[in-house]
């Protein structure tokens, strides 16, 4: 008994070793920066008109400080949210009904692994190509103006990035049209792994679509319905690539579709590494916050 308990503990040996790689990764590239970036928010540390360097010093919460004074803070977390979930709640409507329609078997769809494929093209793109395909789409002399000035629906050129909500509806589109493939394959790969018994007893009891999608299909696909409102949340709190090409760093208009990521990169190309790890803390603890959030409200959900 000893002798088989000590060949146990022997094999089980192999699974740290298998461990070693992400361990070194982790602490090589995300620990140790994680740790340095902490560290940083509590010193004044930053060039001065790009040539001569101040600090590094010791200044405590100062930095925490001036994020605050001014409430430019707030006001870039709620354009982050704002667009997020605009293009968010489409996203999931959509790869719902996306899923539900590849995933039922009675309708019988020919030549679905072509159309799964189509809707996941757009998230092989990179952002920046796709920012610059929309920027000469819907540019004041762009193709889009031109069809809708020789429909006779507009007089004049519509400037859609120097609108507020045009501009942010279109920052939200193109969140949309690159992610909701991606989330369509998680939701139907949830789908696909249900017992079909459950349908097949609804069915007997008379219950309709309708009801058996509400109440047995997204009962059940609840732990990934969580797992993509979460990583969409982190996503769209790290938004970047699509509002920083779009409006050339700018935010416009009147710095209304400006991110916090955004607004981290300016401090970042500024050299101003004090504000910039402090904003990235705080990056940190609200991403940590909402994912909480979410995490905890879907536990009581269940209760």
């Amino acid at each position: 008994m000893n002798k088989k308990n000590g060949n146990v503990v022997r094999f089980n040996r192999w699974g740290y070793f298998f461990l070693i790689p992400f361990v070194v990764v982790f602490i090589a590239f995300q620990l140790v920066p994680l740790v340095s970036t902490i560290y940083n928010s509590f010193f004044e540390h930053y060039f001065k008109n790009g040539l001569t360097e101040v600090g590094p010093t010791f200044i405590g919460l100062a930095n925490y400080k001036s994020l605050f004074t001014g409430g430019e803070i707030f006001k870039y977390f709620a354009n982050t949210m704002i667009m997020w979930i605009m293009g968010f709640i489409p996203q999931i409507v959509v790869s719902l009904l996306l899923a539900a329609w590849f995933s039922d078997p009675s309708l019988r769809l020919k030549g679905r692994p072509f159309f799964q494929s189509v809707i996941y093209l757009p998230n092989l793109i990179m952002a920046s190509a796709f920012a610059m395909l929309f920027f000469a789409l819907f540019s004041d002399s762009g193709p889009i103006n031109s069809m809708l000035m020789n429909m006779h629906l507009i007089s004049e050129p519509y400037k859609f990035l120097s609108h507020t909500s045009s501009a942010r509806w279109l920052v939200a589109f193109m969140n949309f049209l690159m992610w909701f493939g991606n989330t369509t394959i998680l939701l139907l790969a949830g789908m696909l792994g249900i017992d079909t018994s459950y349908y097949e007893a609804a069915e007997v009891d008379g219950a309709t679509s309708t009801q058996i999608f509400f109440r047995i299909t997204l009962p059940i696909l609840r732990p990934i319905l969580i797992f993509v409102m979460i990583t969409s949340l982190i996503g769209g709190l790290q938004m970047f690539d699509v509002p920083q090409i779009l409006t050339n760093g700018e935010g416009s208009p009147t710095r209304t579709t400006l991110t916090l990521i955004m607004f981290l990169n300016k401090h970042l190309y500024s050299k101003n590494y004090g504000m910039g790890g402090a904003l990235s803390v705080m990056l940190f603890i609200i991403t940590g916050i909402l994912s909480l959030i979410v995490f905890k409200f879907n536990q009581s959900s269940q209760k």
